[in-house]
């Protein structure tokens, strides 16, 4: 058994793979060191593991190029809610985890009738000149199939994806959910320090060794220390005993990290510059689909998740996405969970607390914005 003394996420492999999971940005520097090493022995999933299944019986309603849009609705009746996963270095499967781990599940046992989520197709080399406009006109697409306007939350980079479409067809959607969501850079983080850090050469450098497509097998590979104990535990936010449940929930975290996405390298290289090096978003820069988004004429009521011991989006710079928005005070709440960035969408504390909250919150009648402010943390 690991030592498991001090804060779980605060341990050193916790800090491991935490990087991970936020990968184009960790990894590159490591690129830059193991340049040819790493991309002259590429590891491959052993060829007899399928792909995890999905926790929540759904359907897919949508095949589009960069996703497949499910649906998870226990009803045809009600308000639509679009769940927009990371499109990192893991599946969607990150919110439909496992029993008593699935946000899915619990959106769904919260109220939430009508579900989606976007399940992001890793690239292939068709896919390598597929930009954030692509993602966002196949966002576009999905809402328009589910029926605008819909509720939206978008998980870590899902969120800025989310929050971008959200200001392009502020008709389009009610109510805009931002969960560990890297926003405003210039708020201090590990991550965005050392982008701005490092020089552009080195992200197209990794582009043009894929022949435009970023590998996420060969990134994991890279960071050859495995999970330990200790990082599950705190992802999960239970103890895993040895009891056979706990070994099969083990096995399939494990599987899950392997089960890597890759990225088209055009996509890639716009994340790095202008969301993590320019902070285009934030500064008001940011041109999505031939217009400008303009973050203070998005009006959405908007509900804020941050957790107090991320390092990949800090509690500070998931929350300075307020200051932002042009949403009025009243339509504004936050809430913060005491884990890590893979604990708000997998931990089951997290779940049933704040996103229960999220789930009561999608639910109700907010009133006007012009009644007493209600920003709560």
């Amino acid at each position: 058994m690991n030592d498991k003394t001090g804060p779980p996420e605060r341990h050193a492999g916790a800090g491991l793979a935490q990087h991970v999971w936020l990968w184009p940005f960790e990894a590159t520097r490591v690129v830059l060191d193991t340049y040819w090493q790493w991309y002259a022995d590429r590891a491959q999933m052993p060829e007899d593991e399928a792909p995890l299944p999905w926790t929540t019986p759904n359907r897919v309603t949508l095949q589009l190029p960069s996703m497949r849009l499910l649906d998870f609705s226990r009803s045809a009746e009600g308000q639509p809610l679009l769940v927009c996963a990371p499109y990192a270095l893991h599946r969607a499967l990150i919110a439909d985890f496992a029993p008593g781990h699935s946000l899915v599940e619990m959106l769904r046992n919260a109220g939430v009738a009508r579900l989606y989520l976007t399940d992001w197709r890793s690239a292939t080399s068709e896919m390598r000149y597929f930009s954030i406009d692509t993602y966002l006109a196949d966002l576009n697409v999905a809402v328009d199939e589910i029926g605008p306007p819909v509720d939206l939350a978008g998980l870590c980079q899902g969120g800025w994806l989310s929050l971008l479409y959200a200001a392009r067809f502020p008709r389009k959607v009610r109510r805009l959910v931002l969960a560990g969501s890297p926003i405003d850079i210039s708020v201090p983080s590990q991550i965005a320090k050392m982008v701005v850090s490092l020089p552009q050469p080195g992200f197209e450098a990794l582009v043009r060794q894929g022949d435009g497509i970023v590998s996420g097998t060969n990134m994991l590979q890279v960071w050859s220390m495995p999970l330990t104990l200790n990082d599950i535990e705190a992802a999960l936010q239970r103890d895993l005993t040895g009891s056979e449940a706990d070994e099969t929930l083990r096995d399939r975290f494990e599987r899950w990290n392997r089960e890597t996405l890759d990225l088209p390298g055009t996509y890639y290289l716009e994340v790095t510059d202008w969301i993590f090096r320019q902070n285009r978003i934030a500064h008001g820069d940011f041109v999505a689909l031939g217009r400008p988004v303009d973050l203070a004429g998005m009006k959405a009521p908007v509900f804020l998740l941050a957790a107090d011991d991320d390092i990949v989006v800090p509690r500070d710079q998931a929350l300075a996405t307020a200051r932002l928005l042009g949403t009025p005070p009243a339509w504004q709440q936050r809430a913060i969970e005491p884990c890590g960035h893979l604990g708000l969408f997998m931990g089951c504390k997290a779940l049933n607390n704040s996103w229960r909250r999220i789930a009561r919150w999608l639910q109700a009648d907010i009133g006007d914005a012009s009644e007493t402010p209600r920003m709560s943390a």
